[in-house]
């Protein structure tokens, strides 16, 4: 039985339990907290930022992935020196780390990119603001996620005290119409698979719906989001799963946004919605296994994530919402927290988003 170890508990290592049991496969993870969504499997509970603690939990497993992007890399660099397999590796993830690095190999590389520069004094700012309109974008280079460390800037003054912890990094307000995410799974010996790339609705920064496969094109822009996940993850030899988000703009250009080296809230779809999940997927990946079908199960799948507190009281109120799939993370309630999400699939995509949206606030409570 191969042990793949998943370093944080949270609920990307919760739905891979699952896909786990069915490969053969001992899930264990490195969790936060005795509280962590994925305590089933919490082996070890600890601070992964300190290498003891990391190196303690790997010394056993065959493999090593993670649940988030914030373990220190030089402790990632210390398991692989001491032979362990880190998937993705330390060279892949630290692009993923830092937003500043990742602008930088991602321009040297050649892949579309909105404008963008590095801020070290407000001078640096006010000249970028000038030279993009007015209004920009602003981005703390590390640790930022579902909206975090990201502002509207309008004013060099706005991120004076981000800039008294180091750079920034800025870029250019994107006339985008949609935005796009593009999930890859890719092995060690090269093999890639891609899903039909999904549309993304965010609400105050972070995900809120997801619609598989991205409606109202006419294929040219889903081979161009295919095209484009592939090289990347070629180019960074990443392995495991990778999302690229992506802006697609009104002039039908598609420009690289994040990227997230591990399974990913705009995949959580795929659970109903594809016949190999990302979960699955990504455990075939770093396991070097052959890669399953990424094809769609259902003309259209529409997940919503609900937000701050579920009450799973509410079950009685499913009357003609039964095929709507729900997915519990079990975690604490708090505002603006993803606490769960449901899944509808169906053949048109308006009704099957009414009804992924109707559940979603049935089991949302207010906190």
């Amino acid at each position: 039985m191969r042990v793949i170890g998943v370093i944080g508990g949270g609920q990307l290592a919760r739905m891979m339990i699952g896909p786990a049991i069915e490969l053969g496969f001992e899930l264990r993870v490195l969790a936060e907290t005795n509280d962590s969504s994925a305590r089933d499997r919490a082996t070890t509970v600890g601070d992964f930022r300190d290498l003891d603690t990391v190196r303690s939990f790997a010394q056993d497993v065959d493999v090593i992935t993670f649940d988030h992007e914030h373990v220190p890399s030089d402790i990632i660099v210390a398991l692989e020196d001491a032979g362990i397999a880190v998937r993705p590796g330390s060279a892949a993830l630290a692009v993923a780390q830092d937003k500043i690095v990742m602008r930088r190999i991602l321009e040297e590389l050649g892949h579309p990119l909105p404008v963008w520069a590095v801020a070290e004094t407000e001078a640096d700012v006010a000249g970028f603001l000038e030279a993009n309109g007015g209004r920009i974008i602003a981005k703390a280079p590390r640790g930022g996620y579902d909206g975090k460390g990201v502002a509207v800037v309008t004013d060099a003054a706005q991120v004076a005290e981000w800039l008294d912890g180091g750079p920034v990094l800025l870029e250019e307000m994107v006339d985008f119409s949609r935005e796009l995410a593009q999930l890859v799974a890719r092995r060690p010996n090269g093999e890639t698979a891609v899903w039909p790339a999904v549309e993304t609705t965010q609400a105050n920064g972070v995900c809120a719906e997801v619609i598989l496969p991205a409606p109202s094109t006419d294929g040219r822009i889903i081979e161009m989001a295919a095209v484009l996940g592939r090289q990347i993850a070629t180019d960074l030899n990443v392995t495991g799963v990778l999302a690229v988000e992506l802006f697609e703009t009104t002039d039908g250009r598609l420009l690289v946004n994040e990227l997230a080296m591990r399974p990913h809230n705009s995949g959580h779809v795929t659970i109903e919605g594809s016949v190999t999940s990302q979960f699955e997927q990504h455990l075939r990946a770093i396991c070097d296994m052959p890669l399953g079908s990424t094809g769609s199960r259902h003309p259209w799948s529409v997940m919503v994530n609900v937000f701050g507190a579920m009450d799973l009281g509410r079950y009685s109120r499913l009357t003609q919402s039964s095929d709507v799939k729900l997915h519990n993370y079990g975690k604490e309630p708090r505002p603006g927290r993803k606490v769960g999400h449901v899944t509808a699939t169906g053949t048109d995509v308006v009704d099957t988003a009414s009804r992924a949206r109707a559940v979603a606030e049935i089991f949302h409570a207010d906190i």
